[in-house]
């Protein structure tokens, strides 16, 4: 028999791990900013996004060029259209990045990004969640983020859910919808990081 499975719909998305300097750094960096309130309502970026939690900041720009986290996310894009699609990136060009605090009780309704190329990964992660209202239920969405293309399809997905994990950097096409679900019985911050980015047009 010769046949072979095609996959000509649907995103791909990539998980890449953070090197351990830069969530270091991007961690020190908010514990500063969050002392100084004049800096912080100068680089405040929630008016511009989706979230209903405690801050949402941009990052500064000397402060990007300092961990060098441009060229971290330029060469993850650039090896994920490379090995994943056999496309060759020639653009890689930052919109904006931002750190997000999300405490119980807070939440990110379902939303898509501008430019090409977004993503978010992890730099605090509560140690638990909260339980599910429902015992019965397969999974505890709490402070998951919930990724969602389309509609219920055969043999295929249409949602996929991420567990945080402090390091973990998940990229993904800007148009990808997504949610960030709440959570309960903690104290703690979920902080994570994401961006937007625009790339060659023809890809």
């Amino acid at each position: 028999m010769n046949f072979e499975i095609l996959k000509p719909f649907g995103p791909s998305i990539v998980k890449v791990v953070m090197p351990k300097e830069i969530v270091a750094g991007m961690n020190e960096y908010v514990d500063d900013l969050i002392k100084n309130k004049n800096e912080m309502d100068k680089l405040n970026h929630g008016k511009y996004l989706a979230g209903n939690v405690t801050n949402e900041f941009r990052l500064d720009v000397e402060f990007m060029k300092k961990i060098k986290w441009v060229e971290f996310l330029a060469s993850s894009c650039e090896k994920w259209l490379l090995e994943g699609h056999n496309i060759t990136l020639r653009r890689f060009d930052m919109i904006a990045s931002w750190i997000v605090r999300q405490f119980k009780n807070e939440y990110n309704p379902t939303h898509w990004h501008s430019g090409h190329i977004s993503g978010v990964g992890y730099l605090k992660v509560p140690e638990n969640f909260g339980s599910s209202p429902q015992s019965n239920k397969k999974s505890n969405p709490n402070g998951r983020l919930e990724l969602i293309h389309g509609s219920r399809q055969f043999l295929c997905n249409s949602l996929f859910k991420v567990k945080p994990k402090v390091g973990e950097f998940y990229f993904f096409p800007n148009y990808l919808m997504h949610t960030v679900y709440p959570f309960k019985d903690s104290d703690e911050e979920r902080r994570s990081v994401s961006f937007n980015a625009d790339i060659d047009e023809d890809i």
